[in-house]
């Protein structure tokens, strides 16, 4: 492909890490039940298109995420993926279902605000992270790396504005616990580039590492590329997105796709940043991925280069 011209910018990371949640914060979403071979297939392929981290599941009760209820069965199917594939974990117990399966990397989720955490975890904000102290502190003695998520970082659907200073106290105590890296979630999408850059600054100033960061945003307002730019020129190296803008929340109505995989790595590829992706290849798995659930990919990128195909 000799688009997009190569147009480089001053001050970017040379390098960006996509941190694919397509297979689990995508999916998961979805109402009819996904075969777990074409789960596996998914993974396989998002892993053949040059994507090194790919979050492949839920250890969460199947009560709560049915279409993450195959979580044993699909997981011995990735053994031959070569890449980083780390799982969610609500609890101690997931934690154990993981660890048993060989599982090196877990995800844990929390939330910025008090009313989300309600509603998702059904705990007040203190409540959950004790909640978690357990399952990071047994993942950390398994030599098991932690991510912890964290949402509404930048809005809640019942609160509203989510204050900077309050989102950085929960991040401080996730890395406190032992949490090796940070997902700052936009989990309705509206964030602005300088909300973003404001919040990474005074994590900076509270003594958080740019590096332990990553970012997560939705497209619900259209600002997820123009977020992860202020990101990238905060310094930030991990970057979420979902395969074809799969995704939402399920306990946030207002919640719409994730960031999709091809028109983040369009726009870095534009900048000159390395991702190790091939983007047709990931075109075309997105393309695949769309065909069977029946609806085309909101991915503007998956659209544009499908169509040249046609």
């Amino acid at each position: 492909m000799t688009l997009p011209m190569v147009v480089p910018q001053e001050g970017l990371p040379s390098r960006v890490r996509i941190h694919e949640v397509g297979a689990r914060d995508g999916l998961q979403n979805e109402k009819a039940a996904v075969a777990t071979d074409v789960k596996a297939e998914f993974i396989h392929r998002l892993a053949d298109a040059g994507l090194t981290t790919i979050e492949a599941t839920s250890f969460v009760h199947p009560k709560w995420v049915p279409q993450l209820a195959d979580a044993e069965q699909l997981f011995p199917r990735l053994a031959d993926v070569k890449a980083d594939l780390p799982v969610l974990v609500p609890n101690e117990r997931g934690l154990e279902r993981a660890l048993a399966l060989g599982a090196t990397r877990v995800a844990v989720f929390a939330s910025a605000s008090e009313s989300f955490a309600k509603a998702n975890l059904n705990r007040t904000l203190d409540e959950a992270l004790a909640m978690f102290e357990p399952t990071v502190a047994r993942a950390k003695e398994a030599g098991v790396h932690v991510r912890g998520y964290l949402s509404m970082c930048f809005g809640d659907p019942w609160e509203g504005p989510v204050p900077v200073p309050q989102v950085v106290q929960v991040c401080r105590a996730l890395l406190d616990m032992g949490c090796d890296e940070l997902s700052l979630g936009d989990t309705i999408g509206v964030a602005t580039a300088g909300h973003v850059r404001a919040l990474l600054t005074a994590l900076n100033e509270a003594g958080v590492p740019t590096e332990k960061l990553g970012v997560h945003f939705h497209d619900t307002y259209g600002q997820a590329l123009a977020n992860t730019y202020a990101a990238l020129q905060h310094g930030v190296t991990t970057v979420d997105a979902s395969a074809g803008g799969l995704g939402g929340c399920p306990f946030a109505k207002s919640a719409t796709g994730n960031l999709a995989t091809e028109d983040l790595v369009w726009m870095l590829q534009g900048l000159g940043i390395d991702t190790g992706v091939d983007l047709d290849r990931l075109v075309a798995t997105s393309a695949w991925m769309a065909d069977h659930l029946g609806r085309p990919s909101p991915s503007r990128t998956v659209r544009a280069l499908s169509h040249k195909e046609q």
